[in-house]
């Protein structure tokens, strides 16, 4: 069974045979999350840019996106939050993406920072955009070729359009839990899902009423391929999430869920949005209901 909506992921080979297309743009996104040292906030992860890892080696031809600072909104009190408009518009150009090119977003973890990056170019207008399937794991473990030279990309113009049903706010994420107008997926692990996990969000457990399916679970542990089509459908079935209805994915900032919402859109769900604040503010708001496994 094939995904009902392949456009979104890209093959090694097909990169491969494209990277010197004059309308092509290699976008690296990696961020490493590090578990805070013993005396820190235990609810807050230490960000590292993948930056360094990507002047050392990368795919040829492709430039960094930097998720933490370029990519972000300065003033926001949570990280990785959406940027304005002009902000990604700036970053997207200087990076040598127009809305005319083909953009390929790729990661050294298991897809969801490059997840991320897709969601991103979305949300600003961005249809021709892809993820590289399985990314650095896969593409190196293919022995495939890469380098340490800079990009060669010329500064282009992007026109970055917002496009609001893509992005979930607190207030309609807790409609949901209200009316169930929308089926909220939650894209951590079981553990976190349950609250019998760490909670470096704030509180542990979940948005009151959301299903899980974690975003490790839609990827090979081995490739970080996506799973088939007919696996993938199996746990979104599971769950609810196919059942025609609008869907709002949400993790700890936004990140993980983008992976859950990229999974669903190649299973060809159409309405589907990502809460970007996610659990960095819902838990941290003692006003916005919760629930764990064994009791609130």
């Amino acid at each position: 069974m094939t995904y009902p909506n392949p456009d979104p992921l890209v093959e090694t080979d097909w990169l491969e045979a494209h990277l010197e297309d004059p309308d092509v743009r290699v976008l690296e996104a990696t961020v490493f999350l590090r578990p805070p040292g013993p005396d820190a906030d235990r609810r807050s992860y230490i960000r590292e840019s993948g930056r360094a890892q990507w002047l050392a080696e990368h795919i040829p031809g492709s430039a960094f996106a930097d998720l933490i600072d370029d990519l972000s909104d300065p003033d926001a009190s949570l990280p990785f939050m959406m940027p304005s408009a002009e902000r990604f518009a700036a970053g997207m150009g200087a990076l040598g993406v127009s809305n005319a090119t083909r953009v390929i977003c790729y990661d050294r973890a298991a897809g969801m920072w490059a997840a991320r990056l897709w969601w991103m170019l979305r949300a600003f207008g961005m249809e021709d955009a892809g993820v590289l399937n399985g990314g650095w794991q896969k593409w190196t473990a293919e022995s495939r070729a890469t380098s340490d030279l800079p990009p060669a990309y010329p500064p282009a113009e992007f026109a970055a359009h917002l496009q609001p049903e893509l992005i979930a706010d607190r207030a309609e994420v807790l409609a949901a839990t209200q009316d169930g107008a929308a089926c909220v997926v939650n894209a951590l692990s079981a553990e976190q899902h349950a609250g019998t996990g760490s909670a470096p969000y704030g509180r542990p457990g979940r948005i009151a009423g959301s299903v899980n399916v974690p975003a490790t679970s839609l990827v090979d542990p081995e490739t970080h391929a996506f799973l088939p089509a007919g696996e993938l459908r199996q746990r979104f079935s599971a769950a609810g999430a196919l059942d025609g209805g609008r869907v709002i994915t949400y993790c700890g900032g936004g990140i993980a869920a983008a992976s859950d919402a990229l999974a669903l859109t190649l299973l060809g769900a159409a309405n589907v949005a990502l809460y970007d604040a996610s659990l960095s503010e819902w838990a941290r708001d003692p006003s916005l209901p919760m629930e764990r496994d064994g009791g609130r």
